[in-house]
């Protein structure tokens, strides 16, 4: 099952493809990953990305689209894998297409509205640094560990809405999936294992 997962920041797609790579045994796989392997074993693609990434560039689609072709080309991706984060835009997804063609592209629907509810509802772990909500805090404090709690300035709603517009996903690009016929859309619940069976309905079609 060769996947794509599309989803705005907050929707729980990272969460979702978790859950899926763990029942499918395939693997999750994010240009963010990819970019670190790369450059921390140095290979020729990480030299070339290392020049981007450290001095806060985006690394161009051209090399971003070697390095992800030669991550799917690895023995662990042999029976699938899950794509989160690529293709971003139409001549990723283009590229892509050129080396292999997807089975299913679903995206994950969530307003606004409602993103913006449940990142400025989330709080980080000064101590154990994981991720919690206000709602399960204990006295004020991290219910995993007890420490202090702080709100990331990335979950502030000013900064969320910035995020919302600079990571938009495309029509152009959701219509080149749905000229294809693979292109599937869920509404998120707050459920995280409702979310896991509309998207789990639709992997076994």
């Amino acid at each position: 099952m060769k996947l794509l997962l599309l989803g705005p920041v907050g929707s729980g797609k990272g969460t979702q493809a978790t859950i899926i790579s763990k029942k499918y045994n395939i693997p999750q796989i994010s240009t963010g990953e990819i970019f670190r392997w790369n450059i921390q074993n140095e290979t020729e693609l990480g030299k070339l990305a290392k020049q981007y990434v450290n001095v806060g560039q985006l690394v161009p689609d051209s090399l971003t689209d070697k390095l992800v072709e030669d991550r799917l080309s690895k023995e662990d991706c042999k029976n699938g894998f899950i794509l989160d984060g690529y293709p971003r835009n139409i001549s990723q997804a283009q590229a892509l297409n050129k080396y292999m063609e997807l089975d299913k592209v679903i995206l994950i629907n969530l307003s606004e509205e409602e993103i913006i509810k449940r990142l400025s509802n989330r709080r980080m772990c000064k101590v154990c640094k994981q991720p919690t909500a206000i709602d399960w805090l204990v006295d004020g404090k991290c219910e995993k560990c007890g420490g202090e709690v702080y709100i990331r300035d990335d979950d502030k709603p000013e900064v969320i809405k910035v995020r919302l517009k600079t990571n938009s996903i495309s029509d152009e690009l959701i219509n080149f999936y749905k000229t294809k016929g693979i292109f599937y859309s869920i509404n998120a619940t707050d459920d995280v294992n409702k979310n896991f069976e509309l998207l789990d309905a639709i992997l076994c079609k």
